[in-house]
């Protein structure tokens, strides 16, 4: 096995584009291990995916101090990106609660990770294999949802009696009981153990759209010869309704990096598919000219290699379903509307739009039965918090000119929302703005929003001026693999769709905000921008002008 390491090495180093000398190729070798295992646990973990950013960044810090030197540009999105950084911290200067911003400081600075992985993609075959990474791992959860629903989960409860322990603390027929004093429960018999363990149980919840915990006195127990009699309930099943979270804690954050991911997925499927009919027209319209190839597939992807991006957009679109997360759903939507667009053109994007209204219809009745809500439902409560905190935010921002240029602090509000008049008195929960525009206005300012414009104004046009250069250039020196064309074209495309989801739906969330939605978002601006750096060659240096935007 020692024998094939350096073997394994030797490939690796190639993929990666590591030249250099002895010391300096470890250093790059484990930047870009490193980089290769934040792609994989990106869609999965913030924690493993922080440990293997910080470990990885730390070998490419200590590489930049030997020769030979990188060459670095600085061009304006890179003055986007810091002077958002800068901003915030001049904010947090003139915070209510200056420690507390200050600290928040730290979620602020992911977009370092944005320079990690953009420094350490140096060739084409590396940004190939960063993004498969990508979406290979994240079709793990997406193929554990279905799985997971066809198990089900918990308790749910039908046919509560009202002088039963459940109805009296509060549950209504169709909840479903997850955990009780921390413990997971499966069974009545489970429900039951654990109330009579303990004076006054604290039963975890699901009920249509929400979690919560109310509290079961033991005293309430009914007599009878079942669990389902004492705990006065007629029926129970395992539930197969609710939001579906990956393995992450919660539905929102998941939906929104399925919508990052699903859009690299679509943008490599429908590059792979643009390739695919470009070379069927230059082969006289052969529909199996690859088959007998001795290039390789990935240089004319075949109808196996698509039907696998089909598969892995299909199960992404499944899972961000599941989520019954309307913004990012929507978000997706418009992101494939913008890769079927600059991938394929109008009649193949009006054509995408006749597809959709029947699938949407679909989408919009799953939301209707899952969540009982409507699409756009003014009688949702979520709608309706929403709305509230949008309205208290751009009170609150237009209270006094110092709110307007510096914002109120970071995370502020939580030590003087009773002053400001927020959350309904307390009647409502603590939570944030939910929308990334509102929440950058009300705790750092109009300057931080209108910064956040120009890094996304930037980073788009980076995105469109490498799509052209990577659609007009011609590679002699790449004979198919991972450097194939059309996979450089497809990150771009996906970046570009994904990028547009992402602003789309931060004006319903405070994505931004979700630093593990921020993470994937950054890691796909660096291979985004790594891509577009191309020369036409498998081998890449940044480019001045089109880094600077």
């Amino acid at each position: 096995m020692f024998a094939l390491m350096p073997n394994f090495f030797e490939r690796l180093d190639k993929i990666a584009g590591i030249e250099s000398s002895r010391a300096a190729a470890r250093l790059e070798r484990t930047a870009f291990i490193f980089l290769l295992l934040t792609f994989a646990s990106a869609p999965h973990s913030i924690a493993a995916t922080q440990t293997a950013w910080i470990i990885g960044m730390a070998a490419w810090v200590i590489r930049l101090f030997l020769k030979p030197r990188r060459r670095f540009a600085f061009g304006r999105l890179d003055a986007a990106l810091w002077g958002l950084f800068v901003w915030s911290a001049v904010s947090s200067a003139f915070s209510y609660e200056p420690a507390v911003s200050l600290d928040k400081l730290r979620g602020v600075a992911i977009f370092l990770i944005f320079y990690f992985a953009c420094h350490n993609i140096r060739t084409r075959s590396a940004a190939a294999l960063a993004a498969f990474v990508l979406v290979g791992s994240c079709m793990i959860n997406v193929i554990w949802m279905p799985v997971e629903r066809l198990i089900g989960r918990g308790v749910e409860v039908n046919g509560l009696l009202p002088d039963g322990p459940l109805a009296k603390a509060r549950l209504l027929g169709g909840d479903t009981l997850l955990e009780i004093d921390g413990q997971r429960v499966t069974t009545p018999d489970d429900v039951l153990a654990a109330i009579e363990r303990t004076e006054v149980a604290r039963i975890k919840f699901y009920r249509p759209d929400f979690e919560f915990t109310v509290e079961a006195r033991r005293d309430n127990l009914l007599p009878g010869s079942s669990p389902l009699e004492r705990l006065g309930a007629e029926s129970w099943k395992k539930s197969r309704n609710w939001r579906s979270k990956g393995f992450y804690g919660h539905y929102t954050t998941y939906a929104e990096v399925l919508q990052l991911i699903g859009s690299l997925a679509f943008g490599l499927l429908i590059a792979a598919f643009a390739e695919r009919r470009k070379a069927q027209k230059a082969s006289g319209g052969d529909a199996n000219f690859d088959l007998a190839s001795p290039v390789s597939r990935l240089s004319n992807p075949g109808l196996g290699l698509i039907s696998l991006f089909v598969a892995a957009v299909g199960g992404i679109a499944l899972a961000l379903l599941l989520t019954v997360t309307r913004a990012p759903q929507l978000a997706f939507a418009i992101s494939g509307g913008v890769v079927i667009l600059f991938g394929l053109g109008k009649r193949w994007f009006l054509t995408a739009l006749l597809i959709f209204i029947p699938i949407g219809a679909g989408g919009l009745f799953f939301l209707q039965q899952s969540r009982q809500v409507d699409f756009f439902d003014r009688r949702d409560e979520s709608t309706l918090y929403r709305q509230m905190m949008m309205r208290d935010g751009l009170r609150l921002w237009s209270e006094s000119p110092r709110h307007m240029v510096f914002g109120v602090g970071m995370d502020s509000i939580k030590a003087h929302w009773r002053e400001w008049g927020l959350f309904d008195g307390g009647r409502q929960p603590m939570g944030h703005f939910h929308s990334t525009p509102v929440q950058l206005m009300v705790e750092r300012g109009l300057p931080a929003l209108a910064i956040w414009i120009l890094v996304l104004f930037f980073y788009g046009r980076s995105l469109l001026r490498g799509l052209r250069r990577l659609g007009g250039a011609v590679d002699k020196r790449s004979s198919g693999g991972l450097s194939a064309r059309w996979v450089p074209v497809g990150i771009v495309l996906g970046c570009l769709g994904g990028a547009a989801g992402f602003f789309v739906s931060g004006i319903a969330h405070y994505n931004l905000g979700d630093q593990e939605v921020a993470m994937v978002f950054f890691l796909l601006m660096g291979l985004g921008l790594a891509v577009c750096d191309s020369d036409g060659g498998e081998r890449f240096e940044p480019d001045p002008n089109n880094v600077a935007g």
